[in-house]
């Protein structure tokens, strides 16, 4: 009766790896228990979070190697592989929520987000048109939110237009808009299989240095005024100051991403015995009580299951 602060299924989003792969699910060998899911056995999938009542899935594909080029053309083929997963879930369980990824990562041969120039930089403004028709394409083919996860400037005011252009106006845009150059992110680069392209390369040069503070409030600020829904805190853990300071400078709903890095430490910690499974649930509510409406979490389904945790 006292609690100030709650966390339920109703806040929780499960990613989901998806690949074109024959094999119904293939383990992430640095996310004990994650997989990628065939067309198929992501149906069976989708099927089993509804009835725990996780209502809403995030997708991320694994794009086959051959597919891959310099500027990332598959991310909005109409025929691609989210755009075509979208369709067959939609068609199956047409009341689940889903929200496809924007960013150029997993269809580009060099594993960054963006195209790159002949020094191999980053080109910003260049980039912002193949992540509005890959917008557009996800839009199309049934995605209710789309998330840019980039970090090119400018890129929420292109989205929105393009979106509104195409007849899309009730799309979301969840916009990662504080996502720090971190090295939590390597489970998950496995599983779109961008870390084999992006080798020993970073993406500092487009990611918010982790050790400024500041800097969130400029990207918040020209990502409210571009016309995002929501924004977006990653990593979690370490950066709920960060998402803190951020419920105080915006009434915007906003969401914490606990991440691949995060989860993997944590799941192989409970599966040892070194610390207990309601770690799940204390972890999550520090997000909800740090700020965050939405957590974007690997351990979604699994805290549906168990509701011994609350």
């Amino acid at each position: 009766m006292v609690r100030e602060t709650t966390v339920g299924v109703e806040n929780l989003i499960q990613p989901l790896f998806i690949t074109e792969k024959a094999s119904p699910r293939t383990p992430i060998n640095s996310m004990p228990g994650i997989f990628r899911f065939s067309s198929k056995s992501v149906l069976k999938e989708v099927e089993e979070l509804l009835k725990v009542g996780i209502s809403t899935i995030a997708l991320f594909p694994d794009t086959p190697i051959e597919k891959r080029t310099e500027d990332g053309r598959e991310a909005h083929s109409p025929n691609g592989l989210t755009q075509q997963t979208i369709k067959r879930i939609k068609d199956a369980f047409p009341e689940i929520c889903i929200m496809a990824d924007v960013a150029l990562d997993p269809f580009t041969t060099h594993g960054h987000d963006g195209l790159l120039g002949k020094n191999q930089e980053v080109l910003n403004d260049q980039t912002l048109e193949v992540l509005s028709m890959q917008a557009s394409s996800l839009a199309q083919a049934g995605a209710d939110i789309v998330a840019p996860s980039d970090m090119m400037d400018g890129r929420i005011g292109v989205i929105r237009n393009a979106l509104e252009q195409g007849g899309f106006k009730n799309t979301i845009i969840l916009s990662y808009c504080i996502k720090f150059a971190s090295s939590l992110y390597a489970p998950f680069r496995e599983g779109v299989g961008s870390g084999s392209t992006l080798k020993k390369k970073d993406k500092k040069g487009y990611q918010i240095n982790p050790h400024n503070i500041n800097e969130i409030f400029i990207e918040a600020d020209l990502d409210i005024n571009e016309g995002a829904d929501i924004l977006m805190v990653k990593p979690g853990l370490p950066y709920l100051d960060i998402l803190s300071k951020l419920r105080e400078h915006t009434n915007l709903p906003l969401a914490a991403y606990h991440t691949s890095g995060e989860y993997s430490m944590q799941k192989t910690a409970i599966n040892n015995g070194f610390i207990p499974e309601d770690t799940i649930y204390e972890i999550l509510l520090s997000f909800r009580r740090a700020g965050a409406n939405i957590v974007v979490s690997y351990f979604s389904k699994e805290f549906a299951k168990n509701h011994r945790f609350i």
